[in-house]
C-alpha cells in the first residue's frame, strides 16, 4: 500500500511542473498596453526567404507560415510580437518575443513553461538581452548562460534569433 501511495505521489509531482503564466489576451496587453489595437500579420516565406531566415537565425523554420502581432496606437506601430513554442528538453516552453518598430529586441515574456521551474531562465536574464543585435544573440558570444538552465537558454535564444531574422527578411527588407 505504501508503495502505491509513493508511486501516485511521484506521478502527481512529476506532472505538476507545467505552468501557464499568461493567456493570449493577457500577453497582448503585456506587449502592447491596454489602449493599443492589435493586428495579425501572417507571413509566408518562399524558399529563398526561408533559406535567408534560417541562415540568419542559425535555426530551422518549422512552418511555412509565421505570424507577427502588430501593436498600434493612433495608427502608428508601437511594437511587433511573436509567440514561439519550442521543446526545451522533452517539454515545451512558450515565449512572447517583443520587438521595437525598428526590429530591436524589446523584451521577452515567458507565457508557459512545462519543464521543472529550476530550468527556467529568470526575467532578469531576459531583460539583459534587450537591445542586443541578432549577431550577438548567442551563448558566450554576447549572452551569458544560466547555470542549470543551459537547454532553456539555448532554446530561448534560438526562438529570439528566429523572430529577429523573420523581421529582418520579411518585414524590414520588404517594408511591411
Amino acid at each position: 500500500m505504501k508503495l502505491i501511495v509513493f508511486i501516485l505521489f511521484v506521478m502527481v509531482s512529476v506532472t505538476s511542473f507545467a505552468t501557464v503564466f499568461y493567456s493570449k489576451t493577457e500577453a497582448m496587453e503585456l506587449a502592447f498596453g491596454k489602449n493599443a489595437s492589435v493586428e495579425n500579420l501572417s507571413l509566408f516565406p518562399d524558399d529563398k526567404e526561408t533559406a535567408a531566415i534560417q541562415a540568419l537565425a542559425k535555426t530551422p523554420l518549422e512552418s511555412g507560415m509565421f505570424t507577427f502581432y502588430v501593436g498600434k496606437e493612433n495608427g502608428k506601430i508601437t511594437a511587433y510580437a511573436a509567440i514561439e513554442t519550442s521543446t526545451v528538453r522533452t517539454k515545451p516552453e512558450t515565449l512572447m518575443i517583443v520587438l521595437t518598430p525598428e526590429g530591436e529586441l524589446r523584451n521577452v515574456h515567458t507565457l508557459a513553461f512545462h519543464e521543472p521551474p529550476e530550468y527556467q531562465p529568470s526575467a532578469q536574464w531576459y531583460e539583459k538581452l534587450a537591445r542586443h543585435s541578432l549577431a550577438d544573440m548567442e551563448l558566450n558570444k554576447g549572452v551569458d548562460g544560466v547555470s542549470g538552465a543551459t537547454l532553456s537558454t539555448r532554446s530561448a535564444l534560438s526562438s529570439i534569433r528566429k523572430v529577429m531574422a523573420v523581421y529582418q527578411i520579411m518585414i524590414k527588407q520588404k517594408g511591411n
